[in-house]
């Protein structure tokens, strides 16, 4: 999954980018308001960290442009604005989510999964398709209720696919949740995480869809024949 964050207060970003990306996110930091709006206007995101109080361009300007363009990427908004009136304004403008700082980094990543989880129409914390279940919350996988060990890259691509499944994601689309602006992509590194995965769930599970990209088909609906 790949994330926006939005903070410019150096010490609090090189804290939420370490602890996002310690939980295998793959994020994007900007510290104004300007480089916000063109990020998140130009770039594909899973979820977005707003901070209000920012240089160039407010926060809750930002977010109102994303929505004025139907943009519907979920918005936690992380500020110090600790007003009700500020909330409400928060959350009436598009966002998803208001917390308060200073916070809790587990607070903060619980938020992050319920908001994701939301986002794919899920109500419950744990993926399961067949015989594979993944927790994202300790990051455990299973096949047969027995622990499978992943990298956290393959985790990330697994988790990608597993979310929506029968939806179908190009390489591109893979490549744009594992990595941020700032990291190295070799141009088979998608194919060789399928390969790794394949052998560990099944050479089925994952279906290449030629010229199209991969899938994880959904599961047949109970009585279906």
């Amino acid at each position: 999954m790949r994330l926006l964050l939005v903070e410019d207060d150096v010490m609090i970003g090189e804290s939420v980018l370490d602890a996002l990306r310690a939980e295998g996110y793959a994020v994007d930091w900007v510290r104004d308001g300007g480089l916000a709006d063109t990020a998140w206007s130009t770039e594909s995101y899973d979820l977005v960290v707003l901070d209000l109080g920012l240089p160039r361009q407010d926060g809750l300007q930002v977010l109102k442009r994303a929505r004025a363009r139907r943009d519907r990427t979920p918005v936690l908004i992380a500020t110090a604005r600790d007003a009700v009136s500020d909330r409400v304004a928060g959350l009436d403008a598009g966002a998803d989510d208001y917390l308060l700082k200073p916070f809790d980094l587990d607070e903060l990543h619980a938020r992050v999964r319920a908001l994701l989880r939301r986002s794919a129409g899920r109500a419950e914390p744990l993926f399961i398709h067949g015989r594979v279940t993944l927790n994202p919350v300790t990051h455990e996988a299973t096949l047969d209720n027995q622990p499978v060990s992943l990298s956290q890259r393959e985790w990330a691509v697994l988790e990608a696919l597993i979310a929506r499944p029968g939806t179908i994601l190009s390489r591109v689309q893979l490549e744009e949740k594992l990595y941020g602006w700032k990291d190295e992509v070799s141009s088979n590194t998608i194919e060789v995480y399928i390969h790794s995965l394949r052998k560990k769930f099944g050479a089925g599970f994952i279906q290449n869809i030629r010229g199209m990209g991969y899938v994880i088909r959904r599961e047949p609906e109970a009585g279906a024949s």
